[in-house]
């Protein structure tokens, strides 16, 4: 028997259904068109986070507010019949399909769980029964359990319940997995059998019997035939009843939600709904409300912000918000969900004009009294009024005079675009071409303009305040005078506010504030208001007053200094955001709109938050075509990859009506707006940010805190710095190997030619030395030819040992480059002896070293004998009145030998010895040598002249050779 309840719960087809519109104002139905796929859904879960997860016959969908999001057989699912779901804390959702392979989902991603067959033939007629511990789920059988199966992170294991089932079959009340308790009904003996399975012991709990509709904690609900029975389970093994109710309906399911409140699904449709916590120990229940009648509902679900959600079988999901819900549940007008076009009040009543040919008056008990007008017409109201036992409805071609006491009605052919109360007895009529006065008691009317009018307001005893669609006049009913007031205002409504103090409500301007003398102020949108489109304005007091729009109602209040403006909309429980006009009474406000009445106690709308108590939830990050959900780890990315932030802000209040404000810090501060959930971003540079988000509900209202997620981007490898250096490199030896290159031909070209010229000048060295030598011995010939001339065959003898040592050094010293200094010096003394012996000692020499000069230093081999010549040949051979004397000197200055060769001859100014040392054979070949030296061995030699008469006012010449010496150890030939 309790299997096929369960089986009628979830699977018998209901009857054809009538109506096809919530009857709760404000409720909304979620179906195909909002993307819930679905012909078929069962019940209805919320998780930790606050999704809403709905187990249907297209598989499980998963609602955010705005998008559902549908997981089937391309996710894995094997069985797509989904009855229902269990979120848990962990963040996994178990799935329980019909017909069982059960599987759980997890980071967007479903897994099929390996229960053995026979676990699954456990549960072939039904869906398992749940009792839920944190992360730990019970699973066992509506009837006659054989296990008890549990399941913890993807694994399901066995305990087996040795109970036999023979004699009859026992419905599952629920297990306790702490005491480890089974609770067993049995229909039959009206008795709970509470089993043990750890001692295998049994106790009995008696009822009066029933059905089990439900149970939660301690609660256990029965049905009787139409009685309900409510029991509270003190103790393991005792129930007590607490309430009871007899009902006619069929009841097949019931709930007790969240705040402890019984629900109960009918046969024939709809759900009784009892307004009181079973915690509220009372003598009797209430009477339920009874919603949703026209449709038959399978679960009930009341959220964590208390709105209420209907799974119906063939009809969606229908949704209602927690204001919406509690106006509908605890004032006294019910059954209100018409389209509101027109409204108005008397002392006692408010009247309603509605979007076809009917209206309804509200008495002061809160009963609705439907009036038809035109039964045969579908004409919209525009404008209604009431006065006692005469209710008036200004349709679109007609003026329908309603009696409410006799119900009878009186047609007036005018088209009528408003009412306006005029004195106790009479009222206005602004037609398309009059204004008009009817007269409530004898029922005339009276003409007073003969124009289009759209509104018009008393001022005085004998002056009207009337508008058309493009200005506002002043008008004397005596005089019939019409003066021309404010222009260009298209006014909907005309009220007073105070002694001289008046509201106009315009088609485009907001709300203009005038006097008898002009406009006292202008509040539009720019100043809060909700829209600048205003179609009526209710007065609560002189200082404040209500502006109805198609974007909400605002209240205005007017300070000394400022405005106060609150606007309302659906997010505060208006059924609409069309609103055609509100009423006040006492401390409440009764709001007219497109899906019906909204009744609000008016400290409770001003009580209203600022923001959103809700975060953006990042439902995951996608990244290069691969879905992240752990969210824990800072994510990375690299700057090619576009990254897609998947958005979730599950205020169900705005109904869809819902955008993201979002920043990336670090990349820039611009906050931008968005109404896609999905937030796309390419090639953002490499770097370390913060994706801040806030959520945006209806009209703008702002989550109270941003949601925060570090990421960083990568640079590519391309674009990392070691990258760059190892290019920089690469091409840094590219470059140098291709300047060495350049640099290397151009060395080799210059070393070629370096080399040819040192050939070149290496065989003009050797020719200046072949010209020296025989230079030399031609003078030594000469020499000896003299002395045998003379006959001194003795000074020949000691001429020619002289000249053969010398010959020999020569000869010697011309086939090498350098010479060490001591070697010069010898050759110089050989030299200089040799000619002053020829010279019959005509002068006297001297050669001196410093102490600073290494003897073994280097110079060019034979550079100071043709110096020496010169200094003797035209310098001191010339002297008659004194001796001649030549001094040659090697001192070390600074790293540089200066040697130095001076005589006292009479000098190089005069005529014949200038021009003899300039035509010294010698002397040309010395300064030729020199430059050869300098380009083949680049050695630095300077050459300096002296004329010692013009720098030192003495007689000679003096001869100073500039030398970088070198090392005898290093000396290259």
């Amino acid at each position: 028997m309790i299997k096929r309840f369960i089986f009628c719960i979830f699977f018998i087809f209901p009857a054809v259904l009538i109506l096809l519109s919530a009857q709760i104002p404000g409720m909304v139905n979620y179906t195909e068109q909002d993307g819930l796929e679905c012909s078929y859904t069962y019940h209805l879960r919320q998780d930790k986070d606050g999704f809403i997860w709905i187990g249907s016959d297209n598989g499980l969908f998963r609602f955010d507010g705005k998008e559902f999001k549908q997981y089937g057989k391309k996710e894995g699912l094997k069985n797509l019949d989904i009855i229902s779901c269990e979120p848990l804390p962990n963040g996994e959702v178990f799935i329980l399909p019909f017909l069982n392979d059960f599987a759980y989902l997890k980071d967007g991603k479903v897994f099929d769980l390996n229960i053995n067959d026979y676990v699954k033939n456990q549960f072939l007629n039904s869906m398992p029964k749940i009792t839920r511990n944190g992360n730990v789920l019970y699973l066992y059988e509506y009837g006659d359990p054989q296990n008890i199966f549990i399941y913890e992170n993807g694994k399901v294991k066995r305990m087996p319940v040795p109970l036999d089932y023979s004699q009859r079959t026992l419905g599952t009340v629920k297990f306790d997995f702490q005491t480890r308790n089974l609770y067993l009904y049995d229909a039959l003996k009206a008795e709970i059998q509470v089993y043990n399975l750890n001692s295998r012991k049994k106790r009995i709990i008696k009822t009066d019997g029933g059905n089990l509709v439900c149970e939660k904690d301690n609660f256990l609900v029965f049905n009787d035939k139409g009685k309900i029975s409510i029991y509270q389970q003190p103790d393991p093994f005792h129930i007590r009843k607490i309430f009871s109710y007899d009902t006619k309906e069929q009841i097949f399911y019931g709930v007790i939600d969240k705040n402890n409140k019984l629900w109960l699904n009918l046969q024939n449709g709809g759900v009784l709904y009892f307004n009181q916590s079973l915690l509220e120990h009372k003598k009797n229940l209430p009477p339920p409300v009874k919603i949703l009648d026209n449709y038959v509902i399978n679960n009930v679900l009341v959220d964590k912000d208390d709105n209420v959600w209907f799974n119906s079988r063939n009809n969606g999901v229908f949704f209602i918000t927690k204001s919406l819900f509690t106006n509908h549940v605890n004032l006294s007008v019910k059954n209100n969900s018409e389209y509101i076009k027109a409204i108005a009040k008397d002392n006692n009543r408010i009247i309603l004009g509605y979007n076809s040919s009917h209206g309804a008056v509200i008495d002061r008990n809160g009963k609705i009294h439907d009036i038809m007008l035109d039964r045969n017409n579908k004409d919209e109201n525009r404008s209604v009024y009431i006065n006692h036992n005469t209710a008036i409805f200004g349709i679109s071609n007609k003026v329908i005079i309603h009696n409410l006491s006799k119900k009878t009605n009186k047609q007036l052919i005018y088209t009528v675009k408003n009412i306006v109360p005029y004195t106790p007895d009479s009222v206005f009529f602004c037609t398309s071409s009059h204004l008009m006065v009817y007269n409530l008691k004898n029922e005339t009317l009276t003409t007073y303009l003969n124009e289009r009018t759209y509104t018009v307001l008393p001022y005085d005893q004998d002056s009207l305040f009337v508008g058309n669609f493009s200005d506002l006049y002043k008008f004397n009913i005596k005089t019939k005078k019409k003066t021309l007031f404010l222009k260009g205002y298209y006014f909907s409504d005309l009220k007073k506010l105070k002694r001289n103090t008046y509201l106009g409500a315009t088609n485009l301007n907001g709300i203009i504030i005038f006097n008898d003398k002009g406009i006292i102020r202008k509040i539009e949108k720019s100043n809060g208001l909700i829209n600048d489109q205003v179609k009526r304005i209710e007065v609560e007091n002189e200082n404040t007053f209500w502006a109805s729009t198609n974007s909400g109602i605002s209240r205005i209040e007017l300070t000394k200094n400022n405005l106060r403006i609150n606007n309302f909309t659906q997010t505060d429980g208006l059924p609409s955001n069309a609103v055609a006009g509100s009423v006040t009474k006492n401390d409440t406000i009764f709001i007219g709109t497109s899906k019906g009445l909204g009744i609000f106690p008016i400290k409770k709308l001003l009580a209203q938050e600022k923001f959103i108590h809700k975060k953006v939830i990042i439902n995951s990050v996608t990244i290069e075509n691969n879905e992240y959900h752990n969210l824990q780890e800072t994510l990375t990315a690299h700057t090619n990859n576009t990254v897609i932030f998947n958005l979730s802000f599950l205020d169900y209040a705005s109904q869809g009506k819902i955008s993201y404000k979002y920043k990336i810090e670090g990349l820039n501060d611009t906050w931008q707006v968005s109404n896609s959930p999905k937030l796309i971003f390419s090639s953002i540079p490499p770097g370390e940010y913060v994706l801040r988000v806030f959520g945006l509900g209806y009209n703008g209202k702002q989550s109270y805190t941003s949601t925060d997620l570090p990421f960083k981007i990568k640079p590519e490898f391309w674009q990392t710095w070691w990258f760059k250096l190892l290019l920089a490199a690469i091409i840094l030896i590219l470059l140098s190997a291709l300047i060495n290159s350049y640099l290397q031909k151009k060395r080799n070209k210059k070393l070629e030619k370096f080399y040819h010229e040192k050939k070149i000048a290496e065989l003009e060295l050797q020719a200046i030395k072949a010209q020296i030598n025989p230079h030399f011995i031609y003078n030594c010939l000469n020499s000896i030819k003299y002395l045998l001339f003379k006959e001194d065959y003795e000074e020949t003898e000691n001429y020619l040992d002289i000249f053969s040592q010398l010959i020999r050094k020569t000869l010697h010293y011309s086939e090498k480059t350098f010479m060490p200094i001591w070697e010069e010096v010898e050759y110089l003394s050989l030299y200089m002896d040799m000619e002053k012996l020829r010279q019959n000692k005509l002068f006297d020499y001297e050669i001196h070293i410093s102490e600073s000069v290494n003897k073994n230093w280097a110079i060019p081999s034979l550079l100071i004998q043709p110096f020496a010549e010169n200094a003797i040949k035209h310098g001191v051979s010339g002297l008659r009145s004194q001796k001649g004397f030549i001094r040659i000197s090697f001192d070390h200055t600074d790293s540089t030998l200066c040697i130095t060769i001076e005589d006292n001859g009479r000098g190089i100014q005069s005529k014949n010895e200038s021009s003899a040392g300039e035509n010294s054979f010698g002397l040309k070949l010395s300064k030729k040598r020199i430059q050869t030296f300098k380009q083949l061995f680049e050695t630095n030699i300077i050459l300096e002249v002296i004329n010692l008469s013009e720098k030192y006012g003495k007689q000679g010449t003096q001869i100073k050779l500039y030398i970088t010496p070198y090392e005898n150890t290093s000396l290259h030939h």
